[in-house]
């Protein structure tokens, strides 16, 4: 028997969703509230759309941070391999990168999202572009009011709105509102993969210098052991820290109003302590009758030398053949752990994806379908789970959007 389904939303889950259910001989139409879907896919990845992360299912729950167990029944039914698999037999080559961080060929994420919207096309589903309004069941039948006044009768519906961040895309937090009209709990919407703001003002001065193969570590205030240490990128900001390894670190900050937190950044973590004094002998000895300020250009970037100086008391007039071993020790120290004190997260609409949502508690993770609602599925970033970056939150969206479809 053919279902009459709406999905509200399309973004990755919801495209995936309205396919799976089409494919599943189901009626289905998809609403968009921008002029064209997929417009939150097209600024993933810095425009390329980091589309899946190439890991195992196990590997894949250990990096979703807040509710993975959640995640098992949707991500053994639609795998990493079968969102790769998927996209390349609609015509789209993809590649393998560092961290096993999937991407197009071609770098292009409107690649990602032209494919999966003419797939959508081509099973049926019909596209109308307008804002739903509101949402009730009435007898057995859910009424999505769209913002015109049209008036979409269903058997089913599927919530894929996405989160609060990146409003411009369309996701404004709508799907909340939706989940509560039908008696479900939201959890505290928070930002998630963020930039973090800084207090030392040194920062403003850094701005816009990106780091390369540096270890970031993040500490709670009172622990020894990081919460996060990982090497890679990062990039200084007017207003503190952001780049890949920051956006990750930010999804482990889960105490942000209640604890302090701050972060140590080894700007050279191939050496050891004892390796990095005999490397900064050598400099030294190299430019013996110069400033120190101009003696380290092969160890750091030029405007992080005076700062980095600074901070280890240094005066940076200071001949290189006139520096004691005690201040040597000193800046290695800096060098290997230079401390940033964290005074907060960029606001929600900077945040790639958001921490919160609608209660796994009241989700059923076989099926993706309300326990409280027959009928009414969610998908996407509109559930309460969330995970680091590398192509993850993405699979979260294909993973749950394909359960949610193949059910109905």
């Amino acid at each position: 028997m053919n279902h009459n389904v709406v999905v509200i939303g399309g973004g990755a889950a919801g495209l995936m969703a309205a396919l799976k259910a089409a494919k599943n001989s189901n009626n289905v139409t998809l609403i968009e509230k921008n002029q064209k879907v997929g417009r939150k896919i097209m600024i993933t990845g810095k425009g390329r759309c980091n589309v899946t992360n190439n890991c195992d299912n196990d590997t894949f729950i250990k990096n979703v941070a807040v509710n993975g167990r959640f995640l098992y029944s949707a991500i053994s039914n639609f795998t990493t391999t079968d969102t790769m698999d998927f996209f390349e037999s609609l015509g789209v080559p993809l590649k393998t990168e560092r961290g096993n961080r999937v991407f197009p060929q071609s770098d292009k994420a409107s690649d990602i999202v032209d494919a999966l919207f003419k797939a959508v096309k081509k099973s049926g589903v019909e596209i109308i572009l307008g804002t739903v309004k509101s949402l009730y069941k009435q007898n057995d039948e859910f009424i999505t009011v769209l913002q015109n006044g049209d008036k979409i009768p269903s058997d089913s519906v599927i919530i894929a709105t996405g989160g609060a961040s990146y409003p411009l895309t369309g996701s404004t937090g709508d799907g909340y509102s939706f989940a509560k009209s039908f008696g479900h709990s939201v959890t505290e919407i928070k930002p998630s993969l963020v930039p973090l703001t800084i207090h030392e003002g040194f920062c403003s001065k850094l701005s816009g210098l990106s780091l390369k193969n540096v270890t970031l570590k993040v500490y709670e205030e009172g622990r020894d052991k990081p919460i996060f240490s990982e090497l890679g990128e990062m990039l200084f900001t007017h207003f503190g820290i952001s780049g890949p390894l920051v956006l990750s670190a930010s999804s482990l900050i889960r105490k942000m109003d209640k604890k302090n937190y701050f972060v140590l950044i080894d700007l050279k973590p191939a050496l050891d302590a004892q390796t990095l004094d005999k490397r900064l002998q050598r400099d030294l000895s190299e430019n013996a009758n110069k400033d120190i300020i101009n003696s380290l250009d092969k160890l750091l970037p030029k405007s992080l030398i005076p700062i980095t100086l600074k901070l280890a008391g240094i005066d940076e007039r200071t001949k290189s053949n006139q520096i004691t071993k005690e201040q040597r020790l000193a800046l290695c120290t800096v060098l290997k752990g230079m401390k940033l004190t964290v005074t907060g997260f960029r606001p929600i609409e900077e945040a790639i994806i958001t921490s919160g949502g609608v209660s796994t508690r009241e989700i059923d993770p076989k099926t993706m379908e309300s326990k409280l609602v027959k009928g009414l599925y969610f998908a996407g970033e509109v559930i309460d789970v969330d995970a680091y970056t590398g192509g993850f939150n993405l699979q979260i969206a294909f993973s749950t959007g394909a359960l949610a479809g193949r059910n109905i």
